[in-house]
Parts: C-alpha cells; sequence; structure tokens
C-alpha cells in the first residue's frame, strides 16, 4: 500500500509543475492532495491524513511554519518537508524545533524531490515495521497475562494454591480476586449430534462467543478448562447476586446457541464465602456436569455439602515431604484405600479424592520452587483423568504415579539444594578459616540446617567430616606461610585459627608428618 503525499504551495507554476512531473509512485507515494495556502489545507489535510506533507514557508494567511506546527500538534506521525525561497537561519532553526523531516532551498529539482521521497519511504517503512512489532510485543504480553491468569484461576479453583497467595499474586496480573462470596460453574458444549463430525473451527468460534458473554463483567472469569468445557468462576457480594449473574449468563448463550445445533450442559457448583472453598463449589459443579452429561436434566443443581467426603491432605502433604517412594503402595492402602472403596460408588467422593490428591501434589511442588504444572500433569488434564479412573486399581496407580513424580521431584531438589548450601558453607570455612571460634554449629546456621543435619549432609556431599575439611584447610594455609614467609611459628598458628601454638604443632605433625620448624626447613 503506498504511502500518501500532501502538497502546499502559494505558486500555481510550481505546485502543478512538482505535482504533475514527479513520479509519485514509482518511489511509493500517492498524491492524495494539493493546497494553495496553509489556511485552506488545514481541513483538506484532516480529511487525507497523510504520510508526508510538502509545503512551501512562505505562503499568506497561514505560512508553511504555522501549519506544520498545527499538523505536528494534531498529527505527529507526518513527515514535514519544507521548501523555502530563503536560506535564513531563522527559518530553519524553526523547522528543527518543529522535527521537520527535510528543508529544502528554492529551486529545487524532480531528481531532488525522488531523492527525500525514497529517504522518508524507507523511514516510513522501518516505522511500520517497528510499530508491528511492537503491536506483536503487545499482543504477546496480553496474551501471557490472560494465560497466567488463566492459570492462576485454575490452580484456585483446584485447590493448588493458597488463598493469600493467590490474591498476592493477582495484583500483579490486575486480577481482583477479593469479594465476600464465590460460585463456580462448569459448562460444557454439546454439539448435540454425537454420529456428526465436529467442525473445530465452528466449535472454537461458539467457545469464543460464549467466553465474550463475561468479558466486561468483573465480577466473571472464564477458564478453558479444556477444549469443550468453560469453567465461570463468578464473585459478588451477596449469593443471591452470583445466582443472579449466573443466570443471566446461561440465558444469554442458550439464545446464542439456539441456531447453531449447539447445547449447554451446566454444571453449578454452591455459593461459598471464602476464596479457598473454591475447589469445593469446582468438585460440586464438575460432578453436577457428569450428571448432566448422561442424560439428566440439563441444568444440574449443586451437589449437597454433606455428601462431600472430607479428604486428610496433611497426611498427603506430610508423605511427600518424608515418605519414601517404595513406602507410596503402603500409604496408599492405609490413607487411601478405605476411602477409595466407598468413593468410587459415587463420582462426586471419587473426583473429591483425585482432586484433594492432585492439589496436595500441586502445593508442595510449588513450595519446593518447581513447576506443578510439569510435574503433576493431571492439572491440566484433570477432567480426562478423572474419567479414566472406573477402580480402585486405577485409583491406586494414577495416586501412586503422582506420589512417586513428586518424591522423585523431592530428592532431586534436595541434591541441588544440599549442592548449594555445601558450596556456601565451603565459601564461609575458605574465608574464616582463621576465626578460633569458627564450628560446626556456626557454620550449620549459616546455612539454615541443625548441626546434626548439617554434619550427616556435609559428611555424604565431601567425603569427610566438618572438622578435617577445617583442619585440612588450616594445614594448607599454614603449609603457604612457612614456604612463603618468615612468620614465627607461633604467628602462623594464630594466623590459621589455633589460639594454642603447641596444639597447632601436634596436629600439622599429625597431617603432614612433620613439625612447622621441619616442614620449613
Amino acid at each position: 500500500m503506498p504511502y500518501k503525499v500532501f502538497f502546499v504551495e502559494d505558486e500555481d507554476v510550481t505546485r502543478e509543475g512538482i505535482r504533475d512531473t514527479v513520479d509519485w509512485r514509482a518511489n511509493g507515494f500517492e498524491f492524495c492532495g494539493e493546497a494553495s495556502d496553509g489556511e485552506m489545507a488545514l481541513p483538506l489535510l484532516q480529511a487525507a491524513n497523510p504520510d508526508v506533507l510538502i509545503t512551501d514557508i512562505k505562503m499568506p494567511f497561514v505560512d508553511g511554519l504555522q501549519l506544520s506546527s498545527f499538523v505536528r500538534e494534531r498529527m505527529p506521525w507526518v513527515k514535514i518537508v519544507i521548501l523555502s525561497g530563503h536560506d535564513e537561519f531563522a527559518y530553519a532553526q524553526r523547522a528543527i524545533r518543529l522535527g521537520v523531516a527535510e528543508y529544502l532551498l528554492k529551486p529545487i529539482t524532480v531528481r531532488t524531490v525522488h531523492q527525500v521521497l525514497q529517504k522518508l519511504g524507507a523511514q516510513l517503512d522501518e516505522e511500520r515495521r517497528e510499530q508491528g512489532q511492537m503491536r506483536r510485543l503487545q499482543t504477546q504480553m496480553d496474551e501471557n497475562v490472560a494465560a497466567l491468569r488463566e492459570r492462576l484461576l485454575l490452580k484456585l479453583v483446584v485447590g493448588a494454591i493458597p488463598a493469600a497467595e493467590a490474591i498476592e499474586k493477582s495484583a500483579s496480573l490486575k486480577l481482583d480476586l477479593v469479594a465476600r462470596y464465590y460460585a463456580v460453574t462448569v459448562v460444557k458444549l454439546d454439539p448435540g449430534d454425537p454420529a456428526g463430525s465436529l467442525d473445530f473451527v465452528e466449535h472454537q468460534r461458539i467457545q469464543s462467543v460464549v467466553a465474550e458473554l463475561v468479558a466486561h463483567n468483573p465480577d466473571a472469569y472464564v477458564i478453558q478448562k479444556d477444549w469443550d468445557e468453560m469453567v465461570l468462576v463468578l464473585k459478588g457480594n451477596a449469593p443471591e447476586l452470583l445466582v443472579e449473574e449466573r443466570e443471566v449468563f446461561l440465558d444469554q448463550a442458550s439464545r446464542h446457541l439456539a441456531a447453531t445445533g449447539y447445547r449447554l450442559i451446566v454444571g453449578v457448583g454452591s455459593c461459598r464465602s471464602r476464596l479457598a472453598e473454591l475447589c469445593e463449589s469446582f468438585v460440586e459443579a464438575l460432578i453436577a456436569l457428569q450428571r448432566g452429561s448422561i442424560g439428566l436434566p440439563q441444568r444440574v443443581v449443586a451437589v449437597p455439602k454433606h455428601e462431600l467426603l472430607r479428604l486428610d491432605q496433611e497426611a498427603i502433604e506430610a508423605f511427600l515431604r518424608s515418605g519414601d517412594a517404595d513406602q507410596a503402595g503402603a500409604f496408599f492402602d492405609r490413607h487411601l484405600r478405605p476411602q477409595s472403596e466407598t468413593a468410587l460408588r459415587s463420582p462426586l467422593l471419587k473426583n473429591y479424592i483425585c482432586v484433594g490428591l492432585i492439589a496436595a501434589a500441586a502445593r508442595v511442588i510449588q513450595e519446593w520452587g518447581g513447576d506443578e504444572a510439569e510435574v503433576v500433569p493431571e492439572l491440566d488434564t484433570l477432567e480426562a483423568t478423572l474419567t479414566a479412573i472406573t477402580s480402585v486399581a486405577e485409583l491406586r496407580r494414577t495416586a501412586l504415579q503422582i506420589l512417586t513424580r513428586v518424591l522423585a521431584f523431592r530428592e532431586a531438589n534436595g541434591r541441588r539444594q544440599h549442592v548449594r548450601l555445601i558450596q556456601q558453607a565451603k565459601a564461609h570455612i575458605d574465608g574464616h578459616y582463621a576465626d578460633p571460634d569458627l564450628s560446626l554449629n556456626t557454620v550449620a546456621a549459616l546455612v539454615g540446617l541443625s548441626p546434626s543435619h548439617f554434619s550427616v549432609v556435609f559428611g555424604q556431599a565431601m567425603g569427610k567430616t566438618f572438622r578435617d575439611y577445617l583442619t585440612e584447610v588450616r594445614i594448607q594455609r599454614a603449609k603457604e606461610f612457612l614456604r612463603s614467609t618468615t612468620l614465627t611459628v607461633n604467628d602462623i598458628a594464630y594466623r590459621v585459627g589455633y589460639s594454642a601454638p603447641h596444639y597447632f604443632s601436634h596436629v600439622f605433625r599429625k597431617v603432614t608428618g612433620a613439625t612447622p620448624t621441619e616442614f620449613r626447613e
């Protein structure tokens, strides 16, 4: 698409000559308009919206500099080229202050105009590329923020993040989660004809239409949980307002789908007064949705609270923090199997146990600084995971997979942490060996471990005790002093952390086989 140029010149011969002899299109431009003075040019410029303005500087009514000032204020993107018959510094200085692109002295040639157009065209091309890149970057940033918001909300509804932490993180995402009441609704788009082929483009379009219904509601959030399911999170100051908001959304969505052949299958969770209870509302909605998907009424009521089976997540988290992988089967049989045999008689209880297990695993992974989605991928495939579990054996197999992955991450993460701590401890010893009060207790406190735990970790990593390593560092430094200085043995003892020179000589002989004096000789 060519750039547009507008020309203002009060001398008809000059204006028409340039207009008719310059090959605008060959240089990537379209001649979009002309005027004989600045006053006449003003409304025409606003209508033409050019990329380049070429104007004479000396004109009646409104001169070129006044016109340029007007354009710079209201159309700052326009490149301005000044034509002047006056080689005066004052004119050029004012033009520079206005940020004109070129200041040309008359008479000008067609060749000069071509050169200027080529130069301006290159600048406009570069600006267009930069603007396109900025738009792409802004789009990516917006998409990243939207993805992070959705990820945070998904963690909330499956109970994988504490409410306080979620509120803290939501501030940077401009996500307002604070309210008196919350409720979750799960919506599934059903094409209606199970035998027909699915039009994915149409399916995505309908999803977008449904999601757009709450896009401008600050108290409603949509999570794309699966390719055909969405989670609607509502917040407000009264339960009846949440019910009203939900009904308005469902009615609008149903009307939009009326002509498409699609229908909504809806699972509704009860209103909750705490953000931390979104998980329970979500499980209720999920089970209500499953009941609706097997032929029960399309609009399904929430499951009563007394049906929920509490899962001892503290026991799960305690096992993940201190248990071993070879104990995972015994842990399941002791803590989860009795509930599982009962839970599999009710989809609600089965899903509640699974969601609780996944949430507990995700919480400890996040606490250890890991990527919970990588270690516990069931977070992103929750529906498929729950659907696949139809027996205690399948539930046990899924639970053991989750438990062993988290335990493996804990071990790998622990080794990484131990390496860092040992490096920190060694650096402290190497820098403070001259301190006679340096001890295992002081270094253990520095790295945040108990003395007994630090002693075990240090010995395993270094292959020697803390005392042996400290002695090794001190004797090595003493040998350097003996080789390269004339310090007395007593002075050297003090410099390497021994307050008793006789004891230093004893330790030195034990380590090297010679006294300090013999070593020096």
